[in-house]
């Protein structure tokens, strides 16, 4: 390439006027500074921010072509400008391929979370049926996660609700056992589901083996799409048993028969042009969007859920679909056939790029007319009506809030509620928990437990209460991420004065609160705001005590701030029920988080505490004095003669045992 052919850029003096705001073109001059050293090739880019954030994540066909439209300064959306805004440098990864680098792009931003990408926020594994074959008596089965054993599966099915409905008429229409193997072995009787006419005891000698064959391959037939025909096939049997005056045997088929006709009838649409697709239907309002996703396999519907990607407003429906459908199938298998309501971007690209994941050519395609067009409109209905329901549930939280803002004397409605709970009984296994609160409910990926040391605390509950505030906004001050509306704050590199992050950090300290709420009275509050001032932070958290009344009646709960005297709302008031459901689920969770430890504490055994031994050396102790107590009670010479025991580990189990004592 000659110099007159080189891509140029124009200079900043060129960009809109003179009076863009600095910051912009400060992001332009880092994007510039890197262009020059970008390769004219396939691959991914990130736009870093402050302390590394990564606030995008894109794929070009040629990086410097890419670059170089976010380095003209011009034309852009209001959230690219935002973007370009905040970046302070690029880095990139050179693929060799386009298709390549969607593929590594889609991965980075599941692992990432940007903030200006189109994020698919609810990545759950689906459920799957499973019919296990690595045994002789195969196994009718719900499985999720990785496929770890030797079987057939089938699925996705969209919830557990749909893989439980259609198991529950499976075991009615085939009577395969769902037992473990353990147990099918461990039999002498019929279990209950036998009783129930929902497994025909194979355990047992029930059924032949050649019988239950037969059971096994009609259930694979109905759940690999031959279910007209396995129907067809069972009422000839049912009609020739009848014929032969076999009337027990005739009214068990019928039972199969009705049971299998009313899987169909309750997945509602059932296709007849395609057996096996995914429908991806997109309705926008107001700025927000759902994805309505169904699932057809083997000619059935296998159920549907709605997904809500985060995304801003200018965000167009082919480029939210085609975003929302890679990362959808980024760690999972797609089918062959995926219906649109709308063409996605790329989407070649995609095609090409699900085609090699899946080993075999997969087609999207936006229907205009006939079965497919309907089913896909039938969708989109669901994702309309999804999407108001979320509004509206949105609109109510959000007065509640508006409420809460007021109660509290809040300046803006919070953002961010994190409620906090200890947890022990008689000072043992103290613990302590916290859960968040937000505009779109519980964030469950942010809750958070703090192990309390038993000898420190003693069951001291403003003192556990104490030590876990501090642990917190420590982590908070360290960490530097998040910011906050109100007060600068000096502290830990963190500005209160600036704008919020649009998602917080899920697996840090760093976001900050707009409201602190603490189970407890006068007494815990004190604690919390002593470990507050020692921070620095007094003053710059909103915190709040709630404790129940004197008979710990719910409806009769005080409320204590700094300042200010104790007060208590109306019993019907709104937002004190929506406080209470936050004060209930930080219980429910601390005393959750509690049992789990007790339980764990419960089976540990002293042996391991000890450096040096291992299952295998525990093992051996154990076998030769029966437990721990009997190890305890174990002269030096004895532990000696143990086998993988040597003179030194013995004299350190010896001294553990009698130290202790």
């Amino acid at each position: 390439m000659s110099s007159a052919d080189k891509p140029t850029l124009p200079p900043l003096g060129d960009l809109p006027g003179e009076n863009a705001p600095a910051q912009i073109l400060k992001g332009v001059e880092a994007l510039r500074d890197a262009w020059t050293r970008l390769p004219t090739r396939p691959g991914v880019y990130r736009m870093l921010g402050a302390d590394g954030e990564v606030l995008y994540v894109g794929k070009a066909k040629n990086l410097k072509n890419r670059v170089g439209h976010y380095a003209q300064g011009r034309g852009h959306s209001n959230a690219i400008y935002r973007m370009i805004q905040q970046t302070i440098a690029l880095e990139v990864i050179v693929t060799e391929t386009e298709t390549e680098a969607l593929l590594l792009e889609t991965n980075l931003i599941k692992r990432l979370k940007p903030r200006f990408n189109v994020l698919m926020r609810d990545d759950k594994s689906f459920p799957y049926i499973a019919i296990r074959t690595d045994h002789e008596t195969p196994a009718l089965q719900k499985h999720r996660g990785a496929k770890s054993f030797k079987g057939k599966f089938y699925g996705p099915f969209a919830s557990a609700g749909a893989v439980n409905r259609t198991l529950n008429t499976l075991q009615k229409a085939f009577l395969l056992r769902s037992c473990t193997d353990a147990t099918f072995s461990a039999r002498t009787r019929p279990c209950m589901l036998h009783q129930i006419k929902r497994c025909a005891a194979p355990c047992v000698g029930l059924v032949g083996e050649e019988e239950y064959a037969g059971l096994v391959r009609d259930a694979q037939d109905f759940l690999e799409g031959r279910s007209v025909d396995l129907q067809d096939r069972l009422a000839k049997e049912m009609r020739a048993a009848s014929d032969a005056l076999e009337f027990e045997s005739a009214a068990r088929l019928r039972n199969r028969i009705r049971a299998l006709a009313s899987v169909r009838a309750a997945q509602g649409i059932n296709p007849t042009t395609f057996d096996e697709a995914d429908v991806f239907a997109l309705h926008q309002e107001g700025g927000q969007s759902c994805v309505q996703v169904f699932f057809f396999r083997a000619g059935q519907n296998w159920g549907n859920r709605a997904y809500f990607p985060r995304h801003t407003s200018e965000e167009t429906a082919p480029d939210i679909l085609a975003a929302f459908i890679a990362q959808f199938y980024e760690d999972r298998e797609p089918p062959k056939l995926i219906l649109a309501s709308a063409d996605p971007s790329d989407r070649e690209l995609l095609e090409e790029a699900l085609s090699l994941k899946l080993d075999s050519r997969v087609e999207i395609r936006e229907p205009q007319r006939g079965e497919k067009k309907d089913i896909l409109d039938a969708a989109l209905l669901n994702a309309r009506e999804a999407l108001g329901r979320r509004m509206a549930e949105t609109g109510s939280v959000a007065k509640l809030l508006d409420g809460v803002a007021e109660t509290f004397g809040l300046s803006e409605r919070p953002e961010r509620i994190e409620v906090y709970d200890n947890s022990h009984i008689q000072g043992t296994n103290a613990l302590g928990a916290m859960i968040v609160a937000g505009p779109d409910g519980f964030v469950k990926n942010q809750y958070r437990k703090f192990n309390m040391e038993r000898a420190k605390f003693q069951g001291d509950d403003f003192a556990m209460m104490k030590a876990m505030i501090a642990r917190r906004f420590a982590r908070m001050l360290a960490e530097g991420g998040g910011v906050h509306r109100g007060d600068a704050v000096e502290r830990g590199g963190i500005d209160f004065s600036k704008e919020r992050d649009a998602d917080p950090p899920e697996t840090k300290f760093a976001a900050i609160p707009d409201l602190v709420l603490i189970d407890g009275g006068d007494g815990q509050l004190n604690a919390a705001l002593e470990a507050l001032d020692e921070l620095g932070l007094k003053g710059k958290i909103v915190i709040v005590g709630i404790a129940k009344g004197v008979d710990r009646d719910a409806g009769r709960e005080r409320f204590f701030m700094p300042g200010r005297a104790p007060f208590r709302l109306d019993e019907k008031s709104p937002v004190l029920y929506y406080l209470q459901r936050l004060r209930d689920e930080a219980h429910r969770f601390a005393i959750g988080a509690h049992r789990g430890k007790r339980k764990a504490e419960a089976v540990k055994n002293p042996l391991d505490e000890i450096d040096g031994i291992g299952p295998a050396r525990k093992r051996a102790l154990l076998d030769r004095f029966g437990s721990a107590r009997g190890v305890s009670r174990a002269a030096l010479s004895e532990l000696e003669a143990v086998e993988g025991v040597n003179t030194e580990l013995a004299k350190r189990i010896y001294d553990f045992f009698h130290d202790k004592k």
